[in-house]
């Protein structure tokens, strides 16, 4: 399999080299040259399957010969190694619960994935890579857990000050050792544009061997597939018909996934792609006009981006024809009251905790069985309610109890640089680590 840049498409790696640079000349994000279609019969009978099965039927055509197929089954038998369960909260909606990982969010699978890709890539080398990533929330602690104490690999994690909850703050700011983190004045976009400037500087790159881990990365956005042929498993014991998937989606990486797997044989009727506040694609489903907006602070914080890197990879797959986007793809903008008004309402009606960014697809959800009412289908819920607890708790009248895997690390002290949204600061951070 070779993967080309998608802003020069002369520019063609192999996975490996691909997981490695993390973004092309130009700041282009890879693709992979064609898309492997799923056995149509391995589909009908993915209930027969384990986890771990599936999981490599995923992903052994996008790594090709890079990586020998004994590790990696070893590698996807530990990226999937939790509960991936869909439940049942009413006759219309289900739930994909993507937070039984070591970091309560979804993020997980594909930083568990890509860190073992990139140490076995890495495990005959001398030189030390930098891995540079910029998290509006969950990102940041999947990778720091997943690189913990990972020879020869240094991470570096960019995140808004004050726009990212206490517990997703600890998570990666309290390990140390090879984790490092930034705290930044402004926004996510700040943060992703002073990641990409650095991939882009020569001096940085004369000196350091930087990669990213941001969705950006082909070795944590494929992945993401694995957990939407989990879901269908289970959608399969209980439906005939093929199911509406509503994703929460910021910087369109998990949703991208999706529709990739789609592409490759994925049952999917249609998807909704659940927006706050920050809606560049809703309002380019409304307009064909792709707009990047200034990014704005909501509830759901991991998805306040105003320009989502992977929605090219979104049009690369539909061949950049906006009337097949649109037939296949719902996008609906949920503010903060919306949101707030269907944790509680969630909550009362059926016993059941979303934190904000599930509530937003909730939200997204209703609004279009309103229109679409014979359909039924499930949406992701990316993070723990634990993780958003002023929120969850102000919504629900209640409190919730933190999981005894948080006790320890909540009583971590806080390690971090704080710096501005500049380039030059961050250069003299990362030149300084040498």
């Amino acid at each position: 399999m070779k993967y080309y840049n998608l802003k020069n498409h002369f520019e063609k790696i192999d996975f490996r080299e691909a997981t490695i640079k993390g973004q092309g000349q130009e700041k282009g994000l890879f693709f992979p040259g064609n898309i492997p279609q799923l056995d149509e019969e391995f589909i009908q009978n993915l209930p027969q399957y384990s986890n771990e099965e599936i999981a490599y039927r995923c992903m052994k055509d996008f790594t090709g010969d890079e990586i020998p197929s004994e590790i990696l089954k070893e590698i996807v038998a530990e990226t999937v190694r939790f509960e991936i369960p869909l439940v049942k909260i009413n006759d219309q909606i289900s739930l994909l619960e993507l937070f039984h990982g070591p970091t309560l969010a979804f993020k997980d699978i594909g930083a568990r994935f890509m860190s073992r890709c990139l140490a076995y890539f890495l495990k005959d080398q001398k030189k030390k890579v930098t891995v540079l990533v910029a998290t509006s929330g969950d990102t940041g602690g999947a990778v720091a857990h997943g690189f913990y104490k990972v020879p020869q690999i240094d991470v570096v994690i960019l995140y808004p000050k004050n726009r990212v909850s206490p517990v997703q703050e600890k998570q990666l700011t309290a390990l140390g050792e090879n984790i490092s983190a930034l705290e930044i004045n402004g926004s996510f976009d700040d943060c992703q544009n002073l990641v990409k400037q650095a991939f882009s500087d020569e001096e940085i790159n004369r000196h350091l061997f930087l990669t990213s881990a941001n969705s950006i990365n082909v070795a944590r956005w494929l992945p993401q597939q694995i957990y939407y042929l989990i879901a269908i498993k289970q959608w399969l014991t209980h439906y005939h018909e093929n199911p509406v998937i509503c994703v929460p989606s910021g910087n369109f990486g998990n949703i991208c996934a999706g529709l990739l797997a789609y592409f490759r044989g994925l049952p999917a009727h249609h998807f909704i792609a659940a927006c706050n506040a920050n809606k560049v694609v809703p309002d380019y489903f409304k307009t064909q006009n792709y707009q990047p907006q200034k990014a704005v602070a909501t509830l759901s914080n991991a998805m306040d981006v105003g320009d989502p890197s992977n929605f090219v990879r979104i049009l690369e797959l539909f061949g950049h024809q906006f009337e097949t986007v649109k037939n296949k793809i719902s996008a609906y903008s949920i503010d903060d009251d919306q949101t707030m008004n269907t944790i509680t309402e969630v909550y009362k009606k059926y016993g059941y905790i979303l934190e904000p960014h599930s509530a937003v697809a909730f939200a997204a959800m209703e609004h279009y069985l309103k229109e679409n009412p014979e359909q039924k289908g499930f949406i992701l819920g990316t993070a723990h309610p634990v993780k958003f607890p002023d929120a969850v708790e102000k919504a629900i009248q209640n409190s919730i109890e933190i999981p005894e895997s948080l006790n320890d690390l909540m009583k971590k002290e806080k390690k971090t640089v704080e710096i501005n949204s500049d380039f030059e600061e961050l250069k003299r951070f990362l030149l300084h680590k040498i």
